[in-house]
């Protein structure tokens, strides 16, 4: 019997890495909108997955699945008969939870982490009921799904009696979970909740059903059903990495996925939440980085909730619609983005997202748009919801309402309430539950509206220029072919997309560290996307200073510098160096270093340097190689940049500081590209500038300087956003 793969001990081999876990998938959705508990619903969601054939993964042989599943609402009526025998009592619905386990096929080992959960559960404050065998049918998967499958059992907790039914009995049982997978590295839950449970696996579309006895029976009700079908591409599949995750179900990818986890791992200094007081260690930290894409954005959102934001909100404020160039959107919804945007980078990529928490279920399209979701409202009070149209068959007369998912748009299925809450009702809800406009105008910080101090911007010699220049790399087609043509055009340079230049690692010259990068390029198929035509959806806009408590909505929270283009000019940089505003306070930390010297030790020092002025106040450092000379030489400003950012991110303060470089390296789009994705929020590329002045002087450029700069810094964030795009 194989070992059970698990994403917490997978480790990169080979050219195979965790990190490069994607899934692009089908996804469908039947609810009952007035909450009405039928079989049918089951039934339905079931025939979805499986007419999703097509968009499902398996292996060369054809017997093996990528992963399918669902998730359903909480049978009482199903799990107090299933239960009886075994001589466990629930109670009444919803005053009991329920566990989905993946234990490894090995006894010992199950054992021992059933009676760590038991335990554990004991300590959290509430009862452990029992446990029970889920009924399933190995001889219907293939020999490679039935090699590597979990030994599947379902707990049962009884809720204490003065935690309230829903959301706050489910904190409790979160809690009790994060807990429990921090202690045990062999087990995986798939769903611990007292409203929702996920049944999965490494199916083909059709095992699902087959495979668990549970889903086969007529007692078995739901009003809400998620299904999803996985296409893991370029990956592995496995039993955990099916969907559904806890909350949602996903089609597409995350391609912010790194920036993301890394910013919700710093943000944990910061954040504190009512709900979860005395407990908010225990859940951390927030996000599994061995996970995929997917999971780590449910483990986001699941958080958030649990900590007291309401599901609808999360989602918004996670998968933001394009709000900063939208010309009809409310000012109202534009300050409600605004404030949040201050504090929670987009998780973007194309993504068709459905999430659910046993009362509500909703769907929503990332800003980009790029994958489908149709769905159908029927006169019986259903909304069924797929990639496509086709998944089940109904009788036309029977529909009233047939839509598509918009870009950045959100539906949502109360069945409490019983009724569907569109878009704008649901955003102009929330844009109005704060004053977010004033909380902005008596908070954020304009650059442009920053004094410019009484001093000279450093200039340099002829001698020094070229002196300098020479330290960082310029060659003659650094000038003519790269800086001229942006500083003159306001473009870059049209060249063959093709490259014959050797790798960096391989080539016999000194190349810059910016050259042993590569684009990352969407790992799932995309349409191609016009950057230009798209700009609605674009946003180069970055803030600047401590991020505030995320979970606690409060006027301070916005306390930041807005910068509209992180390529700063020397008098912007002037500026922001010399700003003198309550709330912000800015220190210069060098990053070069004597030639004698040893870099490490140097990097070493630049860690010193930062936490002092951290414990100084400090919520702005800008890292600066100005003082290059003879006997002093600079650290890689990448190097520098991404060093600092991954010390920062491990000792939990990069949300309290705001990194800006400035530096005489960056010269090149894809310079600046690598030290945005690295960590820097803005750049001052001080020499590239002063060599644009030369080019003025030399007349190889007939242009005023100040016009000059501002084509050549627009160049510059036109090509970012493009890369940002592909």
């Amino acid at each position: 019997m194989k070992e059970q793969w698990n994403e917490s001990t997978a480790t990169a081999k080979g050219l195979y890495d965790p990190s490069f876990e994607h899934d692009n998938c089908g996804i469908g959705a039947v609810v009952n909108i007035k909450g009405i508990k039928t079989h049918q619903t089951v039934e339905n969601a079931l025939k979805i997955v499986e007419n999703l054939k097509h968009r499902a993964g398996k292996d060369a042989d054809g017997k093996t699945g990528d992963g399918v599943g669902i998730l359903l609402q909480i049978s009482h009526k199903f799990f107090k008969k299933a239960t009886e025998p075994l001589g466990i009592k629930l109670g009444e619905e919803r005053d009991y939870g329920v566990g989905m386990f993946f234990f490894p096929q090995d006894e010992l080992k199950t054992n021992q982490a059933k009676k760590m959960f038991e335990v554990i559960v004991e300590k959290e404050g509430m009862e452990f009921l029992g446990w029970r065998q889920v009924p399933i049918h190995p001889d219907k998967l293939s020999d490679k799904a039935r090699g590597c499958m979990p030994c599947i059992m379902q707990a049962f907790i009884k809720r204490p009696e003065d935690v309230e039914k829903g959301l706050d009995f489910d904190r409790k049982l979160y809690v009790a979970r994060r807990v429990f997978e921090q202690s045990n590295d062999d087990s995986y839950v798939a769903s611990l909740s007292s409203r929702t449970i996920v049944y999965k696996g490494m199916f083909l579309v059709e095992q699902l059903r087959q495979f668990f006895s549970d889903l086969q029976d007529k007692d078995y009700e739901s009003a809400i059903a998620t299904v999803h079908s996985r296409f893991s591409t370029n990956t592995n599949p496995s039993w955990e990495r099916a969907h559904p995750n806890r909350f949602i179900v996903h089609n597409g990818e995350i391609n912010t996925i790194r920036g993301n986890a890394d910013k919700m791992l710093a943000r944990e200094e910061t954040m504190a939440s009512g709900k979860l007081r005395g407990e908010f260690q225990k859940v951390l930290p927030v996000v599994n980085t061995e996970g995929s894409d997917s999971a780590m954005l449910d483990n986001t959102l699941e958080f958030l909730v649990m900590s007291g934001m309401d599901l609808p909100l999360a989602v918004m404020i996670m998968i933001p619609e394009p709000w900063a160039n939208n010309a009809v959107m409310t000012q109202k919804k534009k300050d409600f983005y605004q404030y949040y945007a201050t504090m929670m980078e987009p998780w973007d990529g194309p993504a068709s997202i459905l999430f659910s928490d046993g009362d509500m279920m909703g769907a929503v399209l990332d800003r980009n748009g790029l994958r489908p979701s149709r769905y159908y409202i029927t006169d019986d009070d259903y909304l069924i919801l797929s990639s496509e149209v086709g998944v089940l068959d109904i009788d036309p007369t029977h529909i009233v309402t047939k839509d598509r998912l918009r870009p950045g748009k959100m539906l949502l299925v109360d069945t409490v309430q019983g009724r569907v809450i569109d878009d704008d009702e649901l955003k102009e809800k929330y844009a109005g539950k704060r004053p977010y406009g004033e909380w902005l105008d008596s908070n954020i910080v304009m650059l442009k509206d920053l004094k410019i101090p009484n001093e000279r911007v450093p200039e340099y010699t002829q001698e020094e220029r070229q002196r300098m220049q020479r330290a960082f790399g310029y060659t003659y087609e650094s000038l003519k072919d790269s800086i001229l043509p942006m500083a003159k055009n306001g473009i870059e340079g049209t060249a063959a997309m093709g490259t014959d230049t050797p790798l960096a690692a391989l080539s016999g010259n000194r190349e810059p560290l910016f050259n042993y990068f590569k684009q990352l390029f969407a790992q799932v198929t995309n349409p191609p996307i016009d950057s230009i035509r798209e700009e609605v959806v674009t946003s180069t806009t970055v803030y600047i200073g401590s991020a505030g408590n995320l979970l606690e909505e409060k006027p301070e929270n916005c306390k930041v510098l807005r910068i509209n283009n992180p390529i700063l000019t020397n008098t912007d940089l002037m500026k922001i160096r010399n700003m003198k505003v309550d709330g912000f306070k800015v220190e210069t930390i060098p990053i070069i270093y004597y030639k004698n010297t040893s870099l490490e030790k140097a990097v070493d020092r630049l860690f010193i340097e930062a936490d002092r002025a951290y414990r100084d106040g400090a919520n702005i450092l800008i890292l600066s190689d100005r003082g290059v000379d003879d006997n002093h030489v600079a650290i890689p400003s990448l190097l520098a940049v991404s060093a600092l950012q991954q010390y920062l991110v491990k000792t939990k303060k990069r949300t309290s500081l705001s990194l800006i470089l400035e530096s005489g390296e960056p010269r090149e789009v894809h310079h600046f590209a690598t030290l945005l994705g690295f960590g820097a929020s803005a750049i001052n590329p001080y020499l590239a500038l002063d060599t644009v002045k030369q080019l003025i002087d030399e007349h190889m450029l007939d242009k005023d300087y100040y016009a000059a700069v501002d084509d050549y810094n627009h160049a510059i964030i036109t090509g970012i956003v493009k890369i940002a795009w592909l």
